[in-house]
C-alpha cells in the first residue's frame, strides 16, 4: 500500500483557484472568459516549455498538449467543460420588464435572484458591457399570483420570467433600450462559491461545470510536479457547449483524436435527491467519493485501470450507472466517430442547475489524485495500443460463483 495521496480537506489557495474558475463569466458560446482569462495564465504559471495550447477556429476550447505533434505516442484527452447554463434576452416590454428564458433551469428556481447581463456594445460589436443590479422575477409578489400558486398547486411558467431593473419614470422600454440591451443578450447568475455549514463542503452557482474544469486543471500541475509522462500523451483540454448538446467536445475529440478520453462533470448526490427513493437510483452520495461511470459505452479495460488505481492508493470511488448515454463529454469520441477508449469521471453534488449547487472538497480532490495516479501508472506502459487492444473483457471466461453458506454465519 503507498502513502495516502488524498484528504477530504482542500487548502484555501486551491479553493479559491476553484473559486475564480467556476465565478468566469463563460456562458455557452462565450467561454473564453474561462479558458482564456483564468486557465491559460493558470497553466502557464507551471507547465514546461515543451507543453503547447492549442485553440480552435470556431470555439473556444482549449487543449494543453504535453507533446505536441507526438503523435505515435498514446494519448489521453481528460476534458472539463467551461460553459455555464445562461439565460437570454427575448423581448424588451413597454413597461421596461425584461423577458428572458430560463434555459435548462427550472423557472422556479429563479426567481429573485440576482443576475449578471452580458450585452454587446451596439456601437463596437465585438465588444461586450456587463449590467448589474437587476433580479429575475414572475410573479412581482403573492398578491398579484393566481391562488394554485399559493397554494403550490401550479407552478411558474418559463414564459413569466422577465428580469427587473427597477426602471421608473417615462419611456420605460426607451431606457432600457438605450443601454443598448436586445433579445439574445445572455444572463448569469451572480453567486461565487462559498464554504458550506457543514465539514469540506461548499456551494453557489455553477459547478456544473467549473468543476470539471478545475479537476483538469490541478490534474495537469500534479503531472507536471511529477516530471510529466514520457509514454503517455495527456491532452488537458476545456471544452465548449457542452450544455447545448457536447458539441464542443466532439469536435476537439474530432481534431485531436485522442486513443482515450475521460471526462470530468458533475454527478447527482441521489442519496440527498428528495421525492426519489422508489426509483432505486445507485447510492451516491456527497463526501463518499469520486463516481466512475459503468454503461453506455464507457471502456472497462479503462475503468479498471481507474479502479486499480483507487484501490492501490486508498482513493474512494463510487460507482455510477448510464445507460445508452453517460450525458457528458465522455461521448465525444463516439459521437466524433473517432475509436477510442472512453469513460466518465464525477463527483456527487446536490441541487444542480440552480444558485445553490453543493458540493464536497473531499469528493473533488479524490477524483483529481485518482486520474493522476492512473495515468502515471498508464505512463509505466510502453505499448498502451496493443494493451487496450488485448484487454476487452471475456464474458465466455469466466469464475463461478458459489453459495459459500454466508446464511449459516453467525
Amino acid at each position: 500500500m503507498s502513502d495516502a495521496v488524498w484528504t477530504q480537506s482542500m487548502p484555501e489557495p486551491q479553493f479559491d483557484l476553484m473559486k475564480r474558475i467556476i465565478a468566469a463569466p463563460s456562458p455557452v458560446g462565450l467561454e473564453s472568459a474561462m479558458t482564456l482569462g483564468v486557465l491559460k495564465p493558470y497553466f502557464e504559471s507551471f507547465m514546461p516549455s515543451s507543453w503547447a495550447m492549442h485553440q480552435h477556429t470556431g470555439n473556444a476550447s482549449v487543449v494543453w498538449d504535453t507533446h505536441p505533434g507526438d503523435d505515435e505516442k498514446f494519448s489521453v484527452m481528460i476534458i472539463g467543460h467551461a460553459d455555464k447554463i445562461r439565460m437570454q434576452v427575448r423581448n424588451i416590454g413597454s413597461d421596461g420588464k425584461v423577458w428572458i428564458n430560463s434555459d435548462s433551469f427550472l423557472p422556479c428556481t429563479l426567481i429573485g435572484h440576482e443576475v449578471t447581463l452580458f450585452s454587446e456594445d451596439p456601437d463596437t460589436p465585438g465588444r461586450y458591457r456587463s449590467l448589474s443590479g437587476g433580479t429575475v422575477e414572475a410573479m412581482g409578489a403573492i398578491h398579484f399570483s393566481d391562488p394554485a400558486q399559493r397554494t403550490g398547486d401550479k407552478g411558474i411558467r418559463p414564459t413569466q420570467l422577465y428580469l427587473d431593473l427597477q426602471v421608473h419614470g417615462k419611456n420605460k422600454a426607451d431606457q432600457i433600450k438605450r443601454l443598448g440591451v436586445k433579445p439574445g443578450d445572455t444572463l448569469l447568475l451572480d453567486r461565487p462559491i462559498k464554504r458550506g455549514f457543514s465539514p469540506d463542503t461548499f456551494y453557489g452557482a455553477y459547478l456544473d461545470n467549473g468543476l470539471g474544469c478545475f479537476v483538469t486543471a490541478e490534474l495537469a500541475r500534479l503531472i507536471a510536479e511529477a516530471g510529466g509522462t514520457n509514454n503517455v500523451r495527456c491532452m488537458f483540454a476545456i471544452a465548449s457547449h457542452e450544455e447545448i448538446g457536447r458539441f464542443g467536445s466532439r469536435v476537439i475529440a474530432g481534431v485531436h483524436q485522442p486513443d482515450a478520453v475521460i471526462a470530468v462533470d458533475v454527478n447527482h448526490d441521489y442519496v440527498a435527491a428528495p421525492g426519489i427513493g422508489d426509483r432505486k437510483m445507485q447510492p451516491l452520495t456527497m463526501g463518499k467519493g469520486f463516481t466512475l461511470t459503468t454503461g453506455a459505452i464507457v471502456s472497462e479495460q479503462l475503468n479498471s485501470r481507474i479502479k486499480t488505481a483507487a484501490k492501490a492508493h486508498d482513493i474512494p470511488m463510487q460507482v455510477d450507472v448510464s445507460g445508452r448515454d453517460t450525458g457528458t463529454d465522455g461521448m465525444a469520441g463516439v459521437l466524433a466517430s473517432i475509436d477510442c477508449a472512453a469513460t466518465s469521471v464525477g463527483f456527487p453534488t446536490r441541487n444542480m442547475h440552480t444558485i445553490s449547487e453543493s458540493g464536497h472538497t473531499g469528493d473533488v480532490l479524490a477524483a483529481i489524485h485518482v486520474l493522476k495516479e492512473t495515468l502515471l501508472e498508464m505512463d509505466k506502459s510502453s505499448n498502451l495500443t496493443e494493451e487496450f487492444k488485448a484487454s476487452h473483457p471475456r464474458l465466455d471466461d469466466t469464475t463461478a460463483i458459489t453459495h459459500q453458506g454466508f446464511d449459516k454465519l453467525e
